[in-house]
């Protein structure tokens, strides 16, 4: 993933001022700042959910939201923008399953009437990721009847369960009562070791250290520190994010 001089408008608030951010197939990144810094912002905008004023965004060599044809820049029709979002999935701070729907079937939604595969491989498909996330043997059960934590791990399964390339965690655990924080972080560590791509926006200051190959961190709309856990977190060069640190740490 390739940002480049990415700007972002709300009305008259300068959401994203001139971000510039790559991410190398395999790598880890956790970005932190103080709310309104933009960084949910950033990972909207990746995924194709919100457009940008300039800039460019691209996943895998393909530019977000737009498509060239014999020189010209034309933006993506809807189907195009949901194509380009099988890629990437994306994991929010509110769980956003259908409540109408059992676990497996809201892991499966996607991949019967997006990817297109039949039941039966998507239940296996479904199984599988929610296995992975230690909730098979809840595949039967309503989201009224699962945790908190237990639902955010379901959802985790089904961006999993798309394949995507890319995955992005906007603060997956903030919803979270403290003590379930603990079984959603251990799934993305597991996820992370298999080597998944992901950007991870999160106050959660251990767990970037434990698996972050590099920290951003966000204030105002911009990237104004990056390196790796131990230089960000430990020897911050910015008093701003020294600050930041010294009040969630």
């Amino acid at each position: 993933m390739v940002a480049a001089d990415v700007n972002k408008w709300l009305g008259s608030n300068h959401i994203l001022r001139g971000v510039d951010m790559s991410v190398e197939a395999g790598e880890i990144v956790c970005v932190l700042g103080p709310s309104g810094s933009g960084k949910s912002t950033l990972l909207r905008c990746i995924n194709g959910l919100e457009s940008i004023e300039s800039g460019v965004i691209s996943v895998d060599g393909d530019r977000v939201g737009f498509k060239t044809h014999r020189g010209q820049l034309y933006e993506h029709t809807e189907r195009e923008a949901a194509r380009m979002r099988r890629r990437i999935g994306m994991v929010f701070q509110h769980f956003n399953l259908f409540n109408h729907m059992t676990a497996l079937q809201n892991v499966t939604y996607g991949p019967r009437h997006v990817l297109g595969i039949s039941r039966a491989e998507a239940n296996k498909l479904g199984l599988d990721a929610l296995n992975k996330v230690g909730l098979g043997l809840k595949k039967d059960s309503y989201p009224a009847q699962l945790s908190g934590g237990q639902q955010q791990r379901v959802a985790i399964a089904r961006a999993l369960a798309m394949k995507p390339q890319l995955m992005l965690f906007d603060e997956p655990t903030s919803a979270l009562d403290p003590e379930l924080v603990g079984d959603v972080l251990a799934v993305m560590k597991r996820v992370a070791e298999e080597g998944m791509t992901m950007i991870i926006v999160t106050h959660e200051i251990a767990f970037a250290r434990e698996v972050a190959d590099r920290v951003v961190f966000m204030d105002e709309g911009r990237i104004i520190e990056s390196g790796t856990a131990a230089e960000v977190l430990d020897n911050p060069t910015n008093e701003r994010t020294a600050n930041f640190l010294r009040h969630v740490k």
